[in-house]
């Protein structure tokens, strides 16, 4: 036999250490669900009050002729349309372009507040779909953190002599 020198390592489960590690996970998962939760009840609550509206976007808008206005879409859509006809109906004069006692102004200044709800349901919409995106990538997150701390862990490497 050689004198040669054998490294041995030691395999043992994981400590208590890593506690927090799964901890971390668990709570990771935990928000993770309550965000798309959130995200997903946020996008029903906006689309059923923009339904309920009965908005129907007219014929010579750019897309979606015809259909309601209940999602991120058919609302930029109806918004866009809106100030389209406002500037048809003013000239192509902005409210704060038309004089005080312009009978039109009035036209514009609802177009405005109605493009300004419009906007913000999109807006609304967008806000939904990202907590619904980061509620996945953190549940995925949690995941990878439970299966980090579940891994065997070296923990000690010993030399074996063979003499």
């Amino acid at each position: 036999m050689s004198d040669q020198a054998v490294t041995v390592d030691t395999v043992e489960p994981p400590q208590k250490k890593v506690g927090i590690v799964k901890f971390a996970g668990i709570i990771g998962i935990l928000g993770g669900i309550a965000l798309i939760v959130v995200g997903v009840a946020v996008w029903v609550m906006v689309s059923s009050q923009l339904r309920a509206e009965n908005i129907t976007v007219p014929d010579d808008a750019m897309a979606f002729q015809g259909q309601t206005v209940a999602g991120p879409f058919t609302a930029y859509v109806q918004a866009d349309i809106i100030q389209h006809h406002a500037l048809e109906a003013s000239g192509g004069k902005t409210y704060a372009e038309l004089d005080r006692e312009d009978p039109v102004r009035a036209t514009m200044m609802n177009a405005s507040f109605l493009r300004a709800s419009l906007f913000t349901s999109v807006v609304s919409f967008g806000v939904a779909a990202f907590a619904i995106g980061v509620g996945i990538l953190v549940i995925l997150f949690g995941l990878a953190l439970n299966r980090l701390a579940s891994v065997p862990v070296v923990v000690r490497r010993s030399t074996v002599s063979n003499t």
